[in-house]
């Protein structure tokens, strides 16, 4: 075959359309086929790791196109760099789909167990992925399945064993054409995928008596960081929270959502407080400082306060994984004598949390919290010795144009199904969402639309099998799958 680096760029280029906002699994499906075949027909082990390379770079160069838009918000460096960013990102985690290329192509001389080495290499670079250097586990390709049923798998396998199962049934439609046949038992597969998934997440969740009130104020990025637009904007946060009756509230606002520093400002926390009934709580993100010795600012924490009707903090979370270049920036010295800064403002790099921790909220249960990003790192999402009974998940979206907000919402899904958990997302612009318990979104506000959601907390399920064991699932499925190629590939020597 003609060009097969380019034919493997083209197929990773299309192969993200899978994603949301287009959700067009059925190509990302149909393009993994495609590039298994291609891994299988490189004549040399360079020759397959290239071509598993430029797919990954496709995939990524248009799946990751909303990380551009966020350098429009930021003064000191031009708006052009952003697209030299995601590149540059691409070039990076192209990586790790050349790696999965790599393993599999050792076992190309039979075509299942080809077929189950790229499923188990394709986990195991995906969870690299994850983990390395901080992690980037932003679209795994198993989310492309988000809103199919295979995706209630996640329940047992988790997300990157779903992404394995992609690979899996990717590869059984690579046989197929190329045999030009369906063995029986690659039909069982095609069939019995989508229905163990809806068998896993049969049932109601229920919900609680519990009530929220989730605020988007559609406040946009550009007016968010000009100090002449706080008054403007917490107007509308103060609108929207709306007129405190006798029902105790949980009212939650978007990360960064107030530009105070509540445990220093009273006043602020009075502002706030205005607004609540006497058993209303106020979860909201801010900003912490951190003193050094001296007594100085040396740095500050992007974090989530509890707050109750008579100013108390009864509650802060500290975001523990944050963005590199985002929320601090790596080699300060070096990175910023040659003109280079974080995107978000400010002379203060952020620290890091402790990680997943669980907050007891008077009348309105135990709940988790993990702040925008954080969402996407499947099994590090919840503290798993105070279960709580839901994940808060407050962001900032509004950097991220119209690409960005859908995935991060479709990850915050999987991550429902992962720990059988409810989640409430509140974010300044979209999307804002209750996800219940198996992954469903009860009621969600659309991208750039000012509104609330009132409603009840959906249920807590008991912990499914990925809850209480994590990514050793994920792990031990995916070297099921390399085993059972092993095995098959020595029975036909």
């Amino acid at each position: 075959m003609k060009y097969p680096k380019l034919l493997a760029l083209a197929a990773g280029l299309i192969s993200a359309t899978g994603f949301a906002p287009l959700n067009l699994w059925p190509i990302t499906l149909v393009c993994s086929a495609f590039i298994i075949s291609l891994v299988r027909d490189a004549p040399t082990l360079r020759g397959a790791l290239a071509r598993g390379y430029w797919f990954g770079f496709g995939n990524f160069a248009v799946g990751l196109n909303w990380i551009a838009g966020a350098f429009r918000y930021q003064e000191t460096m031009p708006v052009w760099l952003g697209w030299c960013a995601v590149v540059a990102l691409a070039f990076y985690l192209a990586i790790y789909p050349a790696m999965a290329a790599g393993i599999a192509w050792r076992g190309r001389k039979h075509p299942v167990a080809f077929v189950l080495f790229f499923a188990f290499g394709w986990m195991l670079t995906e969870y690299l992925r994850a983990t390395m250097f901080t992690g980037f586990a932003w679209n795994p390709i198993g989310v492309a399945w988000v809103k199919t049923p295979v995706a209630g798998l996640a329940r047992w396998i988790g997300t990157y064993g779903l992404s394995g199962l992609v690979m899996l049934e990717s590869g059984l439609v690579m046989v197929a054409i190329r045999q030009r046949s369906v063995r029986p038992w690659a039909a069982a597969v095609f069939i019995g995928l989508p229905v163990l998934g809806w068998l896993a997440t049969m049932g109601e969740p229920g919900t609680t008596t519990r009530t929220i009130r989730v605020v988007q104020a559609n406040i946009g990025q550009a007016i968010k960081q000009d100090p002449a637009y706080d008054e403007r904007n917490f107007g509308a946060l103060a609108r929207l929270t709306g007129v405190p009756g006798p029902t105790p509230r949980l009212i939650l606002w978007p990360e960064a959502a107030v530009p105070y520093f509540l445990e220093e400002e009273r006043w602020a926390r009075e502002r706030i407080a205005r607004l609540m009934g006497p058993n209303d709580i106020v979860l909201t993100g801010g900003d912490a400082l951190v003193y050094d010795a001296k007594g100085n600012v040396s740095a500050a924490r992007n974090s989530l306060f509890g707050m109750t009707a008579d100013t108390k903090l009864i509650a802060r979370y500290d975001k523990s994984h944050l963005v590199p270049y985002g929320e601090y920036l790596p080699m300060r010295p070096i990175l910023s004598a040659i003109g280079l800064s974080r995107l978000v403002p400010g002379d203060l790099d952020f620290l890091a949390g402790p990680g997943p921790l669980t907050y007891a909220l008077p009348g309105f249960g135990n709940v988790g919290v993990q702040i925008c990003y954080e969402i996407i790192f499947s099994g590090q999402v919840v503290d798993h010795a105070h279960r709580p009974d839901f994940l808060f998940n407050p962001s900032n979206d509004a950097w991220f144009g119209s690409w960005g907000p859908p995935q991060h919402l479709a990850q915050a899904r999987l991550r429902a199904l992962e720990e059988g958990m409810p989640i409430v997302r509140a974010t300044p612009t979209g999307i804002s969402a209750v996800i219940d318990a198996r992954g469903r979104i009860v009621t969600a506000l659309p991208l750039g639309k000012a509104g609330f959601i009132q409603t009840t907390i959906p249920a807590v399920i008991s912990p499914p099998p990925f809850a209480r064991y994590g990514n050793i699932l994920s792990l031990a499925f995916a070297f099921f799958l390399g085993m059972t190629g092993v095995a098959i590939g020595w029975r036909r020597r």
